[in-house]
């Protein structure tokens, strides 16, 4: 019925035939994906570890060679799920450096530091992940090797 009202021109087709025609066009629309307009993304998730023990607090980022960087917090148990844009969308495919964050500030002056300083910043962290799949038991594995094993309480800025 939708091919016969389509093909003779100037003749009007019931609006059941064109509700249907709309109809398959929605579904056309959603089986191919229209995408966000957005790169593509990998879902990530994994876990954060200190001395084989969870960290419990913070957040953590990887960011690629190129392109936007993907983040989440860190929960109690020391899971993290990705997200890029928005949701938990995961992080760009690819090599991504990654750092993690975790302190509290308990004043202006001083900070509960829960993780070494060098994980804090993705250019000295030393850890490097390629992002190719989707996976959900990421491992993060840091260490406080010859630092200070925290949590320990830090004063910034020179005060007391």
């Amino acid at each position: 019925m939708i091919r016969s009202c389509l093909h003779r021109a100037g003749e009007n087709c019931p609006p059941a035939t064109w509700q249907l025609l709309a109809l398959f066009m929605v579904f056309l629309a959603a089986a191919i994906g229209c995408g966000d307009g957005r790169p593509a993304r990998i879902a990530v998730s994994g876990t954060v570890t200190i001395d084989g023990e969870p960290v419990t607090r913070g957040n953590i980022k990887f960011v690629p060679e190129k392109g936007r960087p993907s983040f989440s917090d860190i929960g109690q148990d020391g899971r993290f799920t990705l997200t890029c844009y928005d949701g938990k969308d995961g992080a760009l495919p690819g090599k991504h450096r990654v750092q993690v964050d975790a302190n509290r500030p308990i004043s202006d002056k001083k900070m509960e530091i829960f993780t070494p300083k060098r994980y804090a910043d993705f250019r000295t962290s030393g850890i490097e992940i390629v992002v190719e799949r989707p996976v959900d038991d990421v491992k993060i594995e840091l260490t406080w090797g010859k630092e200070k094993k925290g949590p320990y309480i830090e004063t910034l800025y020179g005060g007391s």
